[in-house]
């Protein structure tokens, strides 16, 4: 693992250097459709861009139903499996938060392919460890969540939520216990989710344009995400090395300026290589703390 990391952090010291879009491989196309708004909307439809009620079908580019999150699924296949369980429950949840985000927002329909992609994406990745875990299946509850929220059911949303969310609560109980250093795993977790940021919003940009809305709401979803889990153990963090901690709580909030709502802009805040750079050098200063 240590091997996997310093070959990361080549690349990123490479992308802090040279922080422009043209440091960094070039985001997948993206497949865009314009259709007349219809009454149920495609798993990756995204939200209404245009006036005269047309919006951009934004699919995820390569992101086949076995495929893993944003193609993520083969970087995570090389890590430890108690890390790569970790990272793929920390991408479920950040689906969740913005998806409940937008939620709250009204905003269902935009919100609709969050509560999809657990299912489609991330839990056959990790059904046949939820046993190690002791944690019981969980996908019939992801599923009624998904009908709720694509009904636009604001009253039975709590409730579909809740199961959810139990189970993955079930799920951290049970990684702590098998961890002698949970803060430093955190921290791993966090980053392996950052990475997977930086992927979905390269590939979100066309044209230098934020075409594929579904995956600058990945993004935005998986850096609140690791945030949270940096939070959740921050005081141990902040004994082991207050300043690494610092540094990687002004990296994150820099990284956020590229996300200034759950509706994204038309035009991106910062481009590919410069969140890139971000996560790089995040990843630098959280070394310090795993």
């Amino acid at each position: 693992m240590k091997t996997r990391r310093k070959i990361w952090f080549g690349v990123g010291a490479a992308v802090v250097v040279g922080a422009g879009a043209t440091g960094v491989a070039a985001p997948v196309v993206a497949q865009t459709t314009t259709v007349n708004v219809p009454g149920a909307l495609p798993t990756d439809t995204a939200i209404p861009l245009r006036p005269g009620g047309h919006l951009i079908v934004a699919q995820h580019a390569g992101h086949a139903p076995d495929a893993g999150e944003g193609g993520e699924a083969k970087g995570l296949a090389n890590l430890p499996p108690e890390l790569a369980f970790a990272a793929r429950i920390a991408l479920l949840r950040g689906h969740l938060l913005v998806g409940d985000e937008l939620v709250k927002q009204q905003q269902w329909n935009a919100a609709l392919p969050h509560f999809l992609h657990p299912t489609e994406e991330i839990y056959g990745d990790i059904k046949d460890q939820l046993a190690e875990y002791k944690v019981p299946p969980f996908e019939a509850a992801l599923k009624v969540l998904a009908r709720v929220v694509k009904a636009h059911k604001g009253g039975d949303y709590a409730d579909a939520l809740k199961p959810v969310q139990d189970a993955l609560a079930a799920a951290d109980t049970a990684m702590k216990a098998k961890q002698d250093n949970w803060p430093g795993f955190v921290v791993e977790a966090a980053v392996e989710t950052l990475k997977a940021a930086a992927g979905e919003y390269q590939q979100a940009i066309v044209g230098g344009r934020i075409a594929k809305p579904v995956e600058y709401q990945d993004a935005r979803g998986f850096i609140w995400q690791a945030d949270r889990m940096i939070e959740a153990v921050a005081p141990e963090l902040q004994k082991k090395d207050a300043a690494a901690l610092g540094q990687v709580r002004a990296g994150l909030a820099e990284l956020k300026k590229a996300f200034p709502s759950p509706m994204p802009p038309r035009t991106p805040v910062k481009d590919g290589g410069a969140v890139l750079g971000d996560v790089s050098r995040i990843e630098l200063a959280a070394g310090k703390l795993m």
